[in-house]
């Protein structure tokens, strides 16, 4: 059961993924009146935020940007870094909020920040638990390892749960500021949230995915124990 609820998700993710990217195609396609580029366009929310010690960097990939809050860095993907759209401008101001919610001391980031390391951990591990959970269980009626796999498949859901307040609170402050600055006000505002409301999705379903995980081995812990 856990396999298909992964498999489930697996293709939940994808059409998201692909949905996502059809969505920065298209805004990537709506030029900022401004003519900025969303590398210009961090620094400003960064400047009007009197936030001084974050740097902007260009990283390979597509749809790889993230704010990194170990080296105050935001990071922007070449499309959004050069790109003088609404989809630039939207990501870059997304990630700037990340920048802004560091500065502001945002409990939910804070808490999203000490996760990671035990999460890293947690992730690699959590398959190999789950599968030696089961045999424990079938040949010597222990639930050691399937309580530390629960205990491991919970901490990858508190953290999926944490991001979204993270992300949708980051995507808020980006728009709020973009109209409130003039960066992208009408149409422009309106495709900026349409591409950030798609991100958050994938966020969603993460979230979603990781929670069904781990009720689905307390259930079976549970249900062990009948």
């Amino acid at each position: 059961m856990l396999i298909i609820i992964s498999i489930v998700f697996m293709v939940i993710g994808f059409v998201l993924s692909s949905r996502l990217k059809s969505k920065f195609r298209k805004y990537s396609e709506m030029p900022l009146q401004n003519g900025m580029s969303g590398a210009e366009v961090a620094a400003a929310m960064l400047r009007y935020n009197q936030i001084f010690d974050v740097k902007i960097t260009q990283v390979d990939g597509e749809l790889t940007d993230h704010y990194n809050p170990a080296d105050k860095t935001v990071n922007l993907s070449y499309d959004v870094y050069h790109g003088r759209s609404v989809a630039a401008a939207a990501v870059a101001a997304h990630e700037c909020g990340h920048a802004v919610q560091h500065a502001t001391a945002y409990s939910y980031l804070q808490m999203r920040s000490s996760l990671v390391p035990v999460v890293n951990i947690a992730a690699g591990l959590q398959q190999y638990l789950f599968m030696f959970g089961l045999a424990s269980m079938a040949f010597f009626k222990s639930p050691i390892f399937l309580i530390i796999a629960l205990v491991s498949f919970g901490i990858t859901a508190l953290f999926s749960l944490v991001t979204l307040p993270v992300e949708f609170d980051a995507s808020k402050r980006a728009l709020v500021w973009l109209d409130g600055s003039g960066f992208a006000r009408g149409a422009e505002h309106d495709g900026a949230k349409d591409a950030l409301t798609w991100a958050a999705m994938t966020y969603v379903s993460a979230a979603l995915a990781a929670l069904l995980q781990f009720l689905y081995l307390l259930f079976t812990l549970l249900g062990s124990r009948d």
